[in-house]
């Protein structure tokens, strides 16, 4: 998410709750070696060495690669894609790219048109669908197949997304129609195919599996929130039915083979009138708006509920200005937060918004693997500064049959649909446990905080739940993903501002101050990677540790670089986390604004080891000190550095071929420091890339999608 905007989204911060940072519910005297004794999670040997791209063939296929084979890259703070010596970056498809044959090319100028028809802005989450030689959807084929993706935002100023206006836009109030019909297209999602000639991929501008997905798109809604009276909106009387899909962040693919979005900081958009506390009057809708992010009176990120009166517009006005919710948008804002489902195959099929999955800032869905008789089981993160962690149970139990159903949708349906959502509470002991969010829980049937009715309340006021549960307020949890090879759980907690010596607990144990430009920064400046692994899969009980944190390498060890990071790995706000199925390597990407005056955004190939192979340390914090859980010290063949990324960009994204020898990944907002009085000045652009990597018309940067291959025909980290 940019950081160049008006009001910083993904610093939101609306978790006014007591809850404590911890439970120290067991004895604090229980050792870790007791706690972790017979739970079956042995760690790497002490010592233990590993051969440079030494690989195993991995028992379901493909290759497991046990140290990474590439020379580490340096930090840069150059406008270009670093990538290390032996591999290819190539750009394929960036912002603007015609998915016609009839539309137009890119000018790159702010004079293009018909974004419905072209691709959205900020490239974000990205998942794979390969498709055979003949077109039909395959789980083999590596040189042909669809990439499935979200376009989170766009690149910001003063209200107006500039980079796609003449002049950089309207800054001031009422926005021009034709302003904000480009914004409201380049947000959502896009599905392109692409293809390798052996040589090199290319977009297919004229395939008729290309499409748009804008805020515009009619969406379906699913799930325990379908037809709540909470989702009752003049476009949707019997609150079935819903538009666009908003500020989608991170991506998941499920065991049936869809795809899945998750809406990540969709609160911004939208405006309430400074009376509309007392116009709502005892509605408990006021705390759920506040809850989200929304107060009265605050403007909206881009003022597009000024643009006219026609429907289009008036929807992003989140006031009670009719004479009941039938006659205007008061609720539009409760359709947004969700999951939303799509098959990527099927042009014709609607978006589904699955509500039980719970609503908040969604960031990636990672599935466990899925074992025939029991539930599906999905792991999702809220980010924003003090939320929590989620997972989902499915009521329904896995077939095998339905890895390749007829109908792919209907298989969501089965599973997504009906199971329970639970919010995380962390321990200070390692241990941790899964609080159920449903009229079950009899904390919520009578809560006091939140008057919850049924599970739809749940679903759409998901946050109010797992505050009065008492979850563990986290350090912004993001992407997520699920070790292959052990089914652990790794968790991106990009950074808190907001964490302090008195609220650091064991689970988020740092709270330190850090110079950036002779300016302190302060809190859990740099992030951390949590893990966890579940007792069983639909249990109630888990382990956790911390696999890594962020640092710079010269940080203090005892209080900061707690992992002891070097030149090779060190970085700053971890945020995308994918595991390749190919080969097992995790993949952390960052989206970071505190080391950037030492390198821009970077991406990571990690070969992590299991829970519990580390051990305990003490950080100290004055006269209060916190015992925390470390993995196993990185490694330069275990850790390290991969790509760097042009000027002022997040690197985000992921997804490969089958066979793990192409990767494909999102470089975001290049160039999100630039003003907009400097918008026709390339003197003065932070970035002009990827115009000065030869691809595109224009000086403006653009996000875009790059392939990186091994200049050898390889497995991309071996």
């Amino acid at each position: 998410m940019s950081k160049n905007t008006p009001m910083n989204f993904n610093d939101e911060d609306s978790n006014t709750s007591s809850n404590p940072a911890f439970e120290q519910v067991l004895d604090s005297r229980l050792s870790r070696r007791s706690l972790f004794k017979g739970a079956g999670l042995v760690g790497v040997a002490a010592g233990a060495t590993a051969l440079t791209g030494c690989a195993t063939t991995m028992s379901g296929g493909g290759t497991t690669v046990n140290s990474l084979g590439f020379k580490p890259v340096a930090k840069s703070l150059a406008d270009k894609v670093v990538v290390p010596e032996g591999y290819t970056a190539q750009v394929i498809y960036a912002l603007g790219d015609p998915l016609t044959a009839a539309t137009p090319a890119y000018k790159n100028d702010g004079t293009d048109a018909a974004f419905e028809q072209r691709a959205g802005d900020h490239h974000d989450g990205m998942e794979w669908f390969g498709l055979d030689a003949s077109g039909q959807p395959s789980n083999s084929f590596t040189s042909r197949g669809l990439l499935a993706m979200n376009h989170e935002a766009t690149t910001d100023e003063k209200l107006s997304s500039f980079f796609i206006h003449a002049n950089g836009g309207t800054s001031t109030l009422p926005r021009p129609a034709s302003e904000v019909d480009k914004e409201l297209a380049i947000h959502g999602l896009s599905f392109v195919e692409v293809q390798s000639n052996g040589k090199q991929w290319a977009y297919q501008a004229a395939s008729p599996f290309n499409r748009r997905v804008t805020t515009m798109t009619p969406a379906a809604i699913h799930g325990p929130a379908r037809g709540s009276e909470h989702l009752v909106t003049k476009f949707s009387a019997d609150a079935t039915q819903s538009r666009g899909t908003l500020n989608n962040c991170g991506t998941g693919k499920t065991p049936w083979g869809t795809f899945v979005s998750g809406e990540e900081n969709w609160f911004g958009y939208f405006f309430r009138d400074a009376k509309d506390d007392d116009a709502r009057k005892k509605d408990k809708q006021v705390q759920g708006l506040k809850r989200y992010g929304r107060k009265a009176g605050e403007a909206s990120r881009h003022g597009w509920e000024s643009a006219g009166a026609d429907d289009r517009f008036v929807r992003w006005n989140n006031s009670a200005i009719g004479a009941s919710a039938k006659d205007d948008y008061r609720n539009e804002m409760n359709t947004f937060g969700y999951v939303v489902e799509m098959d990527a195959y099927d042009t014709k099929a609607p978006m589904r918004k699955r509500t039980g999955l719970g609503r908040f800032a969604h960031e990636s869905v990672a599935f466990a693997k899925p074992v025939t008789g029991q539930p599906i089981v999905a792991y999702m993160g809220d980010d924003a500064r003090g939320e929590y962690i989620y997972k989902f149970v499915s009521e329904a139990k896995w077939d095998p049959k339905d890895a390749s159903p007829a109908n792919r949708l209907s298989a969501g349906d089965k599973y997504l649909d009906k199971g329970t959502l639970f919010a995380a509470r962390f321990k200070g002991d390692g241990s941790g446990e899964w609080l159920e969010l449903s009229m079950n829980n009899p904390v919520l049937a009578g809560s006091s905080y939140f008057e919850f009715k049924s599970n739809a309340d749940m679903a759409i006021f998901t946050r109010l739940a797992a505050d009065a549960v008492g979850a563990t307020k986290m350090d912004r949890p993001e992407w997520n993903g699920v070790h292959p090879r052990t089914g652990e759980v790794y968790f991106t907690l990009t950074n808190n501002s907001n964490r302090t010596a008195a609220t650091a607990d064991a689970a988020n144990p740092r709270a330190y101050t850090d110079m950036k430009d002779g300016k302190e920064q302060k809190g859990n400046v740099n992030g951390h990677i949590v893990r966890l692994a579940d007792a069983s899969s639909a249990g109630s009980s888990f382990k956790w540790d911390i696999y890594v944190f962020g640092s710079e390498a010269g940080a203090d060890k005892s209080t900061v670089n707690l992992s002891s990071l070097t030149d090779d790995n060190d970085m700053s706000a971890p945020d995308g986390l994918v595991f390749s199925p190919a080969t097992g390597i995790c993949w952390i990407q960052t989206d970071d604004g505190a080391y950037t005056d030492k390198t821009n955004c970077m991406m990571l190939a990690a070969i992590p080891g299991k829970l519990g192979d580390g051990g305990a340390r003490t950080v100290k914090h004055g006269d209060k000190d916190v015992t925390t859980y470390v993995g196993k010290t990185p490694t330069p063949t275990t850790l390290a550095r991969f790509l760097v990324g042009p000027k002022g960009s997040e690197i985000t994204g992921w997804c490969e071929t089958p066979d793990g020898r192409a990767v494909f990944i999102n470089i975001q907002h290049p160039g999100e420091s630039t003003k907009m009085a400097d918008v026709n000045d390339p003197s003065k652009f932070q970035s002009q890339w990827p115009a000065n990597a030869g691809y595109g018309a224009g000086q403006r940067p653009r996000s875009a999608t790059i392939v990186i291959t091994k200049n050898d025909g390889g497995i991309i980290g071996s």
